[in-house]
């Protein structure tokens, strides 16, 4: 494969395994499900690890500080609202957010792939199929996280195999290093997964889903085409017509209906790929402390500060409208880039776009977020924004809520803070995996086919169709927020892309200062309006301030300095990177 890097040097490796990321972490924990003598002894104990990895999935999305929140608030869409300076961000602090200490987190979930992938052949095997099966899917979760991390963080060491014991001399590969390992092993597990599973389960569909993410990744693009094809070829389709829970109200529309909890795994929607299953319903101990969208999400209206005409609190924590919009915090304050300026073209704007995804029926805007105190003057009137204790902060305080997106109301006999219950929520649609191939498609220079695979999504929405001189990769971006929003890892891909760009040296750019210069921060910076206002305002007592070394997260410092016989390298820009040493470039 082609590649723009200058390789000094490949240091031996030692040791082919790893499990954590200090110390502690390294030491065997004995859980039930690892005590090989009674759980590896047939294809059931297996399937109950996979049954734990399918589970692991849901942090991307379940929680507070969910996985996914950390993407888009690390973005063009919006900031962390407690951490909104991350110029506070480095490798032994953390603040309110999880940007650095989640890697420990997902290291669990590649521990636990690990297990199943080494002792694999523990079991004498009756099928060989049986244990492809089970291989496969081990292959395509430690993929996944894989995939996750080298976006969260680059170059870390690979974990190959399971740790049977304290490991303190780990070395960190590249990400392509990785890339390679992981691309290889996706090969072999898209032959062995299944057509069709139950819902939760990753298919042959999921598995070139994600094989065609690891291709652009990795720069092989017509690959990358050849297994988004497979998808899109297969047994999915997009949804174009009124299906599920709520089909019969006429004032809703097909995008609402394609977000609808009980919608998203539901028979009738062939446009689910991969999505995981969370229940209220389920037993306390199947289901996860709930999506949080509306906590992570949407506004913070019901807070003091929105006083009316006559001095007093306008909007409460009580009510229709709380119990609609839920007790925002907000982990990600979205920005008027997301809210407003990608639906603009021609002559459309939020205002009248006939884009079903910015449709009026999805979103709360701000001018209908009302005065919810009965005993305001002004009730059920909009909130006006000269009357809050600082006018100057209302664009950040009150902002649009993608409410097609995130409404996620408690159950009728659920009675906890509403901020956002159980649901199902999508791993992979078959949208994505045409914006995926559109992108391959622009890498290729083929902007006819990219534009064909942009408006088969743009369409479905009702939104105008583009012509190939429009493709660019900024378009494709947008496109990728109007139609992902809260679903795909928004940080990681915008990293992807640096790297892309940066290996075939456009846009100036270069591998060797990728920390100092990156499509990421040219992005970010240039359509946020929170670091646009970074020199007039303070929220919180921070200003909003990003840098090009953002565009990956720190190492966490327990993580590099425990491994005291090793060298686990820093990212750039982070204190601790000039004791980088060049990472190794082949998983051996």
């Amino acid at each position: 494969m082609k590649r723009y890097i200058k390789l000094a040097f490949v240091l031996p490796l030692l040791f082919l395994v790893m499990a954590a990321c200090n110390e502690d972490f390294l030491e065997p924990k004995p859980l039930s499900f690892f005590t090989t003598e009674n759980v590896f002894v047939d294809r059931a104990g297996y399937e109950a690890v996979l049954v734990t990895m399918r589970k692991d999935l849901t942090r991307e999305q379940t929680a507070q500080k969910n996985f996914m929140a950390h993407q888009w608030a690390a973005s063009e869409a919006g900031v962390p609202w407690l951490q909104m300076d991350f110029t506070t961000l480095t490798p032994n602090s953390d603040r309110y957010q999880q940007f650095v200490v989640q890697i420990n987190d997902i290291f669990e979930m590649v521990k636990n792939a690990n297990v199943v992938i080494t002792r694999i052949d523990d079991l004498e095997w009756n099928s060989q199929d049986d244990r492809n099966v089970i291989l496969a899917e081990a292959y395509w979760h430690r993929s996944y996280w894989y995939y996750r991390l080298i976006g969260n963080y680059g170059d870390l060491p690979f974990l190959k195999e399971e740790v049977r014991g304290v490991r303190l001399d780990f070395q960190s590969h590249s990400r392509w290093a990785i890339l390679d390992q992981i691309q290889s092993d996706m090969e072999f597990a898209v032959q062995h997964m299944p057509v069709s599973a139950s819902p939760g389960i990753p298919t042959k569909g999921a598995g070139d889903h994600l094989l065609s993410k690891i291709y652009l990744a990795n720069m092989e693009f017509d690959k990358a085409i050849e297994a988004a094809t497979r998808v899109i070829d297969g047994p999915y389709a997009l949804m174009t017509d009124r299906f599920g829970v709520e089909a019969g109200d006429p004032a809703k529309n097909v995008i609402w209906d394609l977000h609808r909890h009980a919608n998203k795994n539901s028979g009738q929607n062939r446009e689910t790929i991969l999505a995981f299953v969370d229940r209220w319903e389920a037993p306390p101990t199947a289901r996860t402390p709930g999506l949080f969208t509306m906590r992570v999400y949407h506004s913070a209206f019901y807070q003091a500060m929105f006083k009316d005409k006559d001095g007093i609190r306008g909007t409460i924590d009580r009510g229709p409208m709380y119990d609609s919009l839920g007790r925002g915090n907000p982990d990600v304050a979205l920005s008027d880039w997301h809210s407003y300026t990608i639906w603009e073209t021609g002559n459309f704007d939020y205002t009248n776009t006939p884009d079903l995804r910015r449709a009026d029926i999805n979103w709360i805007d701000r001018e209908e977020v009302y005065y919810n105190n009965p005993a305001s003057s002004q009730y059920r009137e909009p909130i006006d924004p000269a009357n809050t204790d600082i006018p100057s902060e209302f664009w950040a305080r009150l902002f649009p809520m993608p409410f097609y997106k995130t409404y996620s109301p408690n159950a009728p006999d659920q009675t906890s803070i509403p901020m956002g219950s159980n649901g199902d929520w999508y791993i992979y649609r078959l949208a994505e995996t045409y914006l995926i191939r559109a992108e391959a498609h622009f890498w290729k220079n083929d902007l006819a086919s990219a534009a064909m695979d942009l408006n088969t999504v743009r369409e479905r929405a009702n939104a105008p169709t583009i012509s190939p001189g429009d493709v660019t990769i900024d378009f494709i971006f947008d496109e990728r927020a109007r139609e992902l929003f809260a679903e795909e890892p928004r940080q990681n891909e915008l990293n992807r892309v640096s790297y892309i760009m940066a290996a075939r040296n456009e846009g100036g750019y270069s591998l060797e200062t990728l920390h100092e210069k990156n499509f990421f921060y040219d992005r970010v910076r240039n359509l946020n309006n929170f670091y646009d206002r970074s020199d007039e305002i303070i929220l919180l007592g921070q200003r909003p301030r990003i840098m090009p070394h953002h565009y990956q997260w720190p190492i966490d410092d327990d993580m590099v300095n425990s491994n005291t016989l090793g060298r686990i390298n820093q990212n750039k820009g982070y204190t601790g990177s000039a004791n980088n040493i060049p990472p190794l470039e082949v998983v051996e």
